[in-house]
């Protein structure tokens, strides 16, 4: 007889297996995840909300306690940030660090169009920005559609200045436009990666001229409203970084309300549940660390990339502050760790099911997903997972009642991508890829179900608990 209850519980919808209370938990970090996704659409801005949401509960700038000579004790948290684009937070616990770490790390860079240094420029009475894409996009997706300028411009002062235009109600908006279908004849022939060049991307800002300007007036009027918005030239250009990305507020998708779309979820739907993760973790044994970078998207590059000595870096500092720093401790403590590189896969598309495998392949509402591997093809430039941990996986997941799917990125030949669980594993620990599955994957309105969303955060907080 129960047996018989297994396999009928076994094919229940996730969602029927929820009681009001987990329905209720589901439904508000989806609402917090959805503000988080709003709020944050530039790393930046990513990781000015993670602060606030770190302090709130307890956490403490690393660079204050190392300016006032302090130390640090079990129970003691702590966040480091590098150039404002990235962020690793550690929750100290009571075994010795040189014993490992249990680590959730994701990105929080997402695919985008940035503005090229000299931008602006006036053609046919209208005045556009020169755009550079930034990541792996489908170019013919970004035009028509309402879009935001986020970022910042420093001045030659060091003066910094906050942008965002887009996002209010009675903002205005900004679009890169395309040929009507009545001339198009030519353009439809062409190739899906042809249809629309990287240099076509350029973004319509303007079209009133400014009074008694006889040359290029209408950018002269473009630079006449910054100046009197922000108080800047057009030479402030040259030491600016802002990002186009889609106007508009993360939405609940369905008629059911049972999904979410977005821009940026790619792999801010990973960076927001482990930050959830971590913050309810308390009274941890191994210490927990929470990393979120920028960079993934073009190859964890930079300063503030995965591959540079940002997070090597910090942990030297928190290990100074234990008392217990010497580079064969920190050596240790890295191999001695584990790993949850937390990053979205595909989910399976039935418009698009020749691009799957259909037994290895994530399904939206279907829980967390594990990937053994990525990479391309013959599983290259991927972190292939061992199996013994794989194992240990599956057996804390079991325990916490988190319901999780294996999966790979699609179709073997056809294509691939990469996380940073590599560059993690260097360091000799054991790390393995998992996170969210997420259809329209690098476009800028991206889907995700509330279930894989809720699921991925209990495995985050069943393996900071247990690993």
């Amino acid at each position: 007889m129960a047996k018989e209850e297994n396999k009928k519980d076994n094919k229940k919808s996730i969602w029927e297996k929820y009681n009001k209370k987990e329905k209720e938990n589901l439904q508000l970090l989806c609402d917090n995840y959805r503000k988080f996704l709003t709020v944050g659409k530039t790393e930046r801005e990513c990781v000015q909300e993670i602060i606030k949401q770190a302090e709130e509960k307890g956490y403490r700038d690393l660079r204050s306690i190392i300016a006032a000579d302090g130390s640090l004790h079990a129970g003691d948290k702590v966040y480091a940030v590098c150039m404002k684009k990235s962020v690793v937070m550690f929750n100290i616990g009571s075994d010795p660090l040189e014993n490992g770490m249990t680590i959730l790390g994701a990105h929080i860079d997402s695919p985008r169009l940035d503005l090229k240094q000299n931008p602006l420029y006036e053609d046919g009475g209208l005045s556009y920005l020169d755009t550079h894409y930034y990541g792996g996009i489908k170019k013919y997706q970004w035009v028509t559609m309402p879009l935001a300028i986020h970022g910042v411009i420093v001045k030659k002062d060091g003066t910094v200045v906050n942008v965002v235009i887009g996002e209010k109600a009675d903002d205005p908006v900004f679009c890169v436009t395309d040929l009507l279908i009545h001339l198009a004849q030519e353009q439809m022939t062409k190739k899906a990666a042809e249809v629309i060049t990287g240099e076509s991307l350029d973004v319509l800002v303007g079209s009133l001229p400014l009074k008694d300007e006889e040359k290029d007036a209408v950018k002269a009027n473009v630079l006449n409203i910054l100046k009197k918005t922000y108080g800047t030239e057009e030479n402030d250009f040259l030491s600016a970084e802002l990002e186009v990305v889609p106007a508009g507020a993360a939405r609940e998708l369905g008629i059911d309300r049972s999904m979410i779309i977005s821009y940026g979820q790619d792999d801010r739907v990973c960076a927001y549940t482990s930050l959830a993760a971590i913050l309810e973790t308390k009274n941890v044994k191994k210490t927990a660390c929470c990393l979120l970078v920028d960079k993934e998207e073009i190859g964890s590059v930079g300063a503030t990339g995965m591959q540079s000595k940002f997070f090597e870096n910090t942990l030297a500092e928190v290990m100074n502050l234990l008392g217990t720093y010497t580079e064969l401790n920190m050596r240790r403590c890295l191999a001695n760790s584990k790993m949850l590189s937390s990053d979205v896969t595909s989910a399976y598309d039935a418009l698009y099911a020749s691009a799957y495998d259909k037994k290895n392949i994530a399904y939206l509402g279907k829980g967390m997903a594990f990937n053994k591997f990525t990479g391309a093809r013959g599983k290259s430039g991927s972190n292939d997972a061992n199996a013994e941990y794989l194992g240990e996986i599956r057996a804390m997941m079991d325990k916490h009642k988190v319901n999780i799917q294996f999966s790979e990125l699609g179709r073997v030949d056809l294509g691939g991508g990469g996380t940073i669980a590599y560059i993690m594993a260097l360091y000799g620990m054991q790390v393995i890829d998992s996170g969210v599955a997420v259809l329209n994957m690098h476009a800028p309105w991206e889907v995700t179900s509330k279930i894989d969303v809720y699921e991925t955060k209990k495995g985050y907080s069943a393996f900071l608990a247990e690993a």
